[in-house]
């Protein structure tokens, strides 16, 4: 049997037909050139490409400035061996992570292919999340510039524009450990007690995370979208005008066309196009 990327579908009706396609964005005319969701003939096929798009989100991540030092770490889990997960090497800028220098480790923190360390503040939160929430298959964290600022603030996004609407009612604030470094276990069990249907986390004095039921490739953009939307909503507060919102069932609409874990995995496709052709060094 082969393995199928699959995007699991939301609760909410959605009041345009489909016709069967996962998304509004899929072309119902054929022979279009679109991004197609992989199916892979093995597991070693799959993990192949787990592999090299983990790589490839950690190079769009360099890409983004979200470097700071050795913090950050993003996550896929094995597709075979769903108790062990992939993971960039600690001390390794994202730029320089390549497909030979990945690690993968146990939900012990145990690294059992590879070479280099693990991030002890990565297994912590990811090996936690991966484990209580057995339908996540990929995660990311970095120490942004916006989104630490604005996790300081202890607050959510409100739904300001299409772009922030992504994340009405799909992501949470965590109060919990706030401004504590994630070194204990305990501490990355109440991290992972937050994701509980949502795709991102405002962890209180210590910034963003975002989870993936679908794809490394979701996980990666939707972090990027949710730096973008914290930016964006603090430029908005520091000119001391109050935003027209979007209204709530307008919101919700959005964010069943432009939110899902498909439409990040669609976004991200974009970005590894880019990266294929500009940065070959990174299937080494």
């Amino acid at each position: 049997m082969s393995d199928v990327m699959e995007n699991p579908a939301k609760t909410d009706e959605q009041s345009i037909d489909l016709k069967g396609r996962v998304s509004i964005y899929q072309p119902e005319q054929e022979g279009l050139v679109f991004p197609e969701l992989p199916t892979f003939s093995s597991h070693a096929e799959h993990r192949q490409y787990l592999k090299e798009h983990l790589v490839a989100a950690c190079r769009a991540f360099a890409l983004q400035g979200f470097d700071y030092g050795f913090a950050g770490h993003l996550t896929v889990r094995d597709p075979e061996h769903p108790s062990l997960y992939w993971t960039n090497p600690m001390a390794v800028h994202f730029a320089q992570v390549k497909v030979s220098n990945l690690i993968c480790a146990d939900h012990r923190g145990n690294v059992v292919e590879g070479n280099y360390a693990i991030n002890r503040a990565g297994f912590v939160l990811h090996a936690a999340v991966h484990e209580q929430h057995q339908d996540i298959v990929a995660m990311c964290h970095a120490h942004t510039v916006y989104g630490t600022a604005f996790a300081a603030l202890g607050k959510p996004l409100v739904p300001m524009s299409q772009d922030a609407c992504a994340f009405f009612e799909d992501h949470v604030v965590i109060g919990d450990e706030a401004g504590k470094v994630a070194v204990e276990v305990k501490g990355g069990n109440k991290v992972a007690n937050a994701f509980q249907g949502v795709k991102a986390a405002i962890h209180q004095n210590h910034g963003l995370l975002t989870a993936s039921r679908h794809s490394i490739d979701s996980a990666a953009f939707w972090f990027i979208a949710l730096e973008r939307c914290c930016q964006q909503q603090l430029m908005i507060e520091a000119t001391g005008i109050a935003p027209k919102l979007v209204p709530e069932d307008r919101a919700r609409y959005s964010r069943e066309h432009v939110g899902s874990d498909y439409i990040g995995w669609l976004h991200f496709q974009t970005i590894w196009n880019d990266l294929v052709a500009t940065q070959p060094d990174m299937f080494d």
